[in-house]
C-alpha cells in the first residue's frame, strides 16, 4: 500500500484486492456513499497482517486526506445502515454481520488516531459532514447532523438486540467504539467548559428517551448476566472455511499489527481464565454505562465581564457561574426501578419517559460478586447515591453481608487498593450508615467465620462488630501511611452513625473502639506538647516560634475534632446501649486510665462526665462484691451484666446524637469525569499519553499506557 492507492479491480486475487481496497480507502479519491466500493470493502474477508509502521502510515494517509474525502463519515454511516438492517430483520444475515463488525473496526482504528493527533481539541478535523444533495440521496436526515444519525442507529441496536453466541462480538466491537468516539474527553481540561467539544457524547445526551432508556438497561443487564459464549463455528458468521488461516483481521491501535480474527477477539472475549469470571462484554458495558451517566455538558449561565470579574481569577469565576445540561443517561439510571416492584405504580405518579425496569434482586447479587473491581464500586455509588429505590432495597435485604463482606475485605486490603476506590466504599457505608433500620440489622447478622481477616480468629461475631474493627483498622492504618483527614472523617462518621445503634459488640470491638482514642489522644498530646515547645522558643526567636505555632495549630485543632468524635461515640453507645453492650463497659473499666489526662480539659471534660458515670457506677458495684482471689475476665463481665439490668441512666446526661450525612461537593465532575476515564485508561483502553489533557499520565520511554501494545485492541 503507498501513497497513490490504486481503484479496486474486478478479478483480483483476494490479497491484492483487500490490498487496493484499503489503499483506495485511504487514498485521495472520494467514494459517493452510494458506491460499490463500500460494499466490496465491509464484505471483504480481510486476510492481510499489516505490521506497525504501515498501520501507522495508512492512518496518516487517511486522515491528510479524510477532509477532502469525507470517508471517516460515511463509513460509519454505513455502519449505522448495517445496523438498521440487522434491527429490522428478525435475524441477520452473515453479511450484515460481517459488514458491521468490519465497519465498527475500521471506524474505531482511524478515529482513534484522528482523536489522537487532533490540534488544540479541534475536532472539525473528524470532518463529519456531508454535502446535502449526497444527503437527498441517499435519505440521510438533512435536519440531523451525522454524529446524531450514527450514535442512534449504534444505541438502538445494543439496547434493542440480544446477545447471543451470533451477535457478541458485533456488541463487542460497537462498545469498543464507543469507547473510541468519547474519547475526546480525554484530550479537555479537567474542568468542562461552555467551549468543549465533543462530537460523539453530545450526540449520545441528544437521543430520545426511549433510546436512553433501552441502552442503559441493556449496558446493566450486561452486567448483570455476564455473558460468555463458548466458541461455536456453527452460530459464528465469521467462521474460517477450509484451509483459511481467518476470515477477519483488525487493526489494534496505531502501533499494532492487524491480528487475526476470530482466533484472537473471540480468546479474549470467551477466555475460560479466572475460573470464567471475566466477562469482557460485562466490563466493556459498565465502562461504556459510566462514561454516559457522568459526563457534563457546561453551559454559562453569566457574561463574564470586566465589571463583575474584580479581582476574582477568570476561572474560578468561569466554574462558579457555570451550570450543566441535564444528563438524560444518569436521569435513567436514577430512574431505574426493580422489576419485581415498581412503587410508582401503586402511588400512582407519573414518569417523564420510559421506566427503566430491572432485576434488583439479580443486579444486588451482581455487584456483591464483583466489588473487588473498581467499575462495579462506581456503579454501586452511582446507584445507592442517586437512586432512591435502590438504596431502599439494599436495605431492606436480610443478606446485607453480600455487599458489605467485599467492601469490607477492600477496605481491610486498603494498601493493595487505590485512595479513591477506598473513598467511594467509605461514602456507600456512609450513605448506608444514614439509615437507623440498616445499623441495627448489621448487628443481627452473624458471621461463622472472617477467613481473610489474619489478626486474629474471628468466630461467630457480627456483621456489626466486623463493620467497626475494619474502620478502626482503616483509621490506624491512614493515620500511619497515608495521613488523608478526609479519610479519617469518613470513618469516624460512619462509626459515629452506627453507635446509638449498637448491640451486643464483641469483646474484640470493643477493645478496638476504646484503642481508637488511646492512639488518637497519644497523637493530640505529642502535637499539644510540640507546640508548647514551640511557644517557649518565642522569646528566644520571635518569628520562629509564630510561624510553627501558626503551621501547628490547624492540626491540633482536627485532632481535637477526632477525639471529640470517638468520646461522643462511646457517650451515644453508654446512653442508648449500655444494657446491650457488657463488653464496651468491660473495654472501658479496662483502660480507664485512659481518660484522666483529659477529664479536665475544657475542650473534653463534658464528654467525658458520662463516661465518669458509668466508671463510679460500676466501679462501686465491683468494691461492693466479696472476691476470693483475683478477678478474672468473665467475673468482671458476670457483675457487669448482672448490674446492668439495674443501670437506669441516673446522672447521664443526653446529648444530641451526632448525625453525618453525604453530600456531593458542588462540581463533583471534576472528579468523576477524570475517574471514569483512568478506569477505562486500566482496563487496557489504549490512548496516546501526549494526546491527555484530562488527567495526569506518566510518560515511559515507549510511552505505552497500557502495556505491550504488540497486540491490544482499540
Amino acid at each position: 500500500m503507498g501513497a497513490a492507492p490504486s481503484t479496486p479491480r474486478g478479478g483480483a486475487r483476494p490479497q491484492d484486492a483487500a490490498e487496493n481496497l484499503m489503499a483506495a480507502f485511504v487514498g485521495e479519491k472520494p467514494y459517493p456513499l452510494s458506491s460499490d466500493f463500500w460494499n466490496q470493502l465491509l464484505e471483504l474477508p480481510l486476510t492481510l497482517q499489516w505490521p506497525q509502521d504501515r498501520v501507522l502510515q495508512a492512518c496518516q494517509l487517511f486522515a491528510q486526506h479524510n477532509y477532502h474525502t469525507n470517508h471517516l463519515a460515511k463509513i460509519l454511516i454505513h455502519l449505522a445502515w448495517c445496523l438498521q438492517d440487522l434491527i429490522s430483520t428478525s435475524s441477520g444475515s452473515a453479511t450484515a454481520y460481517r459488514k458491521s463488525v468490519n465497519a465498527a473496526y475500521i471506524s474505531s482504528v482511524f478515529l482513534k488516531f484522528i482523536i489522537e493527533n487532533v490540534k488544540g481539541a479541534n475536532f472539525e478535523e473528524l470532518h463529519l459532514n456531508l454535502d446535502k444533495d449526497e444527503k437527498r440521496q441517499c435519505n440521510l436526515p438533512t435536519d440531523q447532523s451525522i454524529e446524531v444519525f450514527i450514535i442512534r442507529g449504534m444505541l438502538s441496536f445494543v439496547g434493542s438486540s440480544d446477545v447471543s453466541p451470533r451477535s457478541c462480538l458485533l456488541h463487542h466491537e460497537l462498545l469498543n467504539l464507543m469507547l473510541v468516539a468519547m474519547s475526546t474527553q480525554l484530550c479537555s481540561g479537567p474542568s468542562p467548559g461552555p467551549k468543549d467539544v465533543h462530537p460523539f457524547i453530545d450526540a449520545a445526551m441528544l437521543q430520545e428517551s426511549a433510546v436512553v432508556a433501552s441502552t442503559v438497561r441493556k449496558l446493566l443487564l450486561n452486567f448483570i448476566t455476564r455473558p460468555r459464549f463458548p466458541f461455536d463455528g456453527s452460530t459464528y458468521p465469521f467462521s474460517p472455511e477450509g484451509n483459511q488461516s481467518g476470515v477477519l483481521q483488525r487493526v489494534g491501535s496505531v502501533a499494532a499489527n492487524f491480528v487475526l480474527l476470530p482466533y484472537y477477539t473471540f480468546n479474549y472475549l470467551l477466555s475460560s481464565s479466572s475460573a470464567g469470571a471475566r466477562s469482557p462484554l460485562a466490563e466493556k458495558s459498565l465502562l461504556v454505562l459510566l462514561v454516559l451517566v457522568h459526563y457534563r455538558k457546561c453551559l454559562v449561565v453569566k457574561s463574564l465581564t470586566d465589571n463583575n470579574m474584580g479581582d476574582v481569577d477568570s476561572t474560578t469565576y468561569l466554574r462558579e457561574s457555570s451550570s450543566f445540561y441535564e444528563n438524560p443517561y444518569c436521569k435513567a439510571l436514577e430512574n431505574a426501578r426493580d422489576i419485581q416492584f415498581d412503587r410508582v405504580d401503586i402511588e400512582g405518579n407519573a414518569h417523564n419517559g420510559p421506566l427503566v425496569r430491572l432485576p434488583f434482586a439479580s443486579l444486588f447479587d451482581s455487584l456483591g460478586l464483583c466489588l473487588s473491581d473498581e467499575t462495579s464500586v462506581l456503579l454501586l455509588y452511582s446507584l445507592v447515591l442517586g437512586n432512591s429505590d435502590f438504596l431502599e432495597y439494599v436495605l431492606v435485604r436480610t443478606d446485607l453481608d453480600t455487599l458489605l463482606m467485599p467492601i469490607l475485605e477492600t477496605l481491610y486490603n486498603a494498601s493493595r487498593r487505590t485512595s479513591n476506590q477506598i473513598y467511594m466504599l467509605l461514602i456507600i457505608l456512609l450513605i448506608l450508615s444514614q439509615d437507623s433500620s440498616f445499623n441495627a440489622s448489621i448487628h443481627k447478622l452473624m458471621l461463622p467465620s472472617v477467613p481473610w481477616y489474619e489478626e486474629r480468629l474471628l468466630h461467630h461475631t457480627s456483621l456489626g462488630s466486623l463493620m467497626v474493627i475494619v474502620l478502626i483498622r482503616t483509621v490506624k492504618y491512614n493515620l500511619s501511611k497515608l495521613r488523608d483527614i478526609y479519610l479519617h472523617t469518613n470513618c469516624l462518621a460512619i462509626l459515629a452513625n452506627m453507635a446509638p445503634h449498637v448491640h451486643r459488640l464483641s469483646a474484640y470491638a470493643s477493645q478496638r473502639l476504646v484503642s481508637l482514642f488511646d492512639m488518637l489522644s497519644r497523637k493530640y498530646t505529642k502535637l499539644a506538647e510540640l507546640k508548647t515547645d514551640k511557644v517557649i522558643k518565642v522569646s528566644a526567636d520571635q518569628m520562629e516560634g509564630v510561624s510553627l505555632t501558626e503551621d501547628m495549630s490547624p492540626e491540633i485543632h482536627i485532632y481535637t475534632d477526632f477525639l471529640r468524635i470517638v468520646l461522643e461515640i462511646l457517650n451515644a453507645i453508654l446512653t442508648y446501649a449500655l444494657p446491650r453492650n457488657p463488653e464496651v463497659v468491660y473495654a472501658i473499666l479496662h483502660r480507664q486510665e485512659l481518660f484522666q489526662p483529659f477529664k479536665n480539659h475544657p475542650r473534653f471534660n463534658e464528654l467525658l462526665e458520662n463516661i465518669y458515670t458509668v466508671l463510679d457506677f460500676f466501679n462501686s458495684r465491683m468494691d461492693m462484691q466479696h472476691m476470693d482471689g483475683e478477678w478474672s475476665v468473665d467475673k468482671v463481665l458476670q457483675v457487669i451484666i448482672i448490674n446492668s439490668r439495674s443501670w437506669h441512666g441516673d446522672g447521664m446526661k443526653m446529648f444530641t446524637q451526632l448525625k453525618f450525612t453525604y453530600e456531593q461537593e458542588s462540581h463533583p465532575e471534576e472528579f468523576f469525569i477524570p475517574y471514569v476515564w483512568r478506569l477505562v485508561l486500566a482496563q487496557g483502553f489504549n490512548f496516546s499519553p501526549h494526546a491527555i489533557n484530562l488527567l495526569p499520565v506518566e510518560l515511559s520511554g515507549d510511552d505505552a499506557l497500557s502495556g505491550e501494545q504488540g497486540e491490544q485492541s482499540v
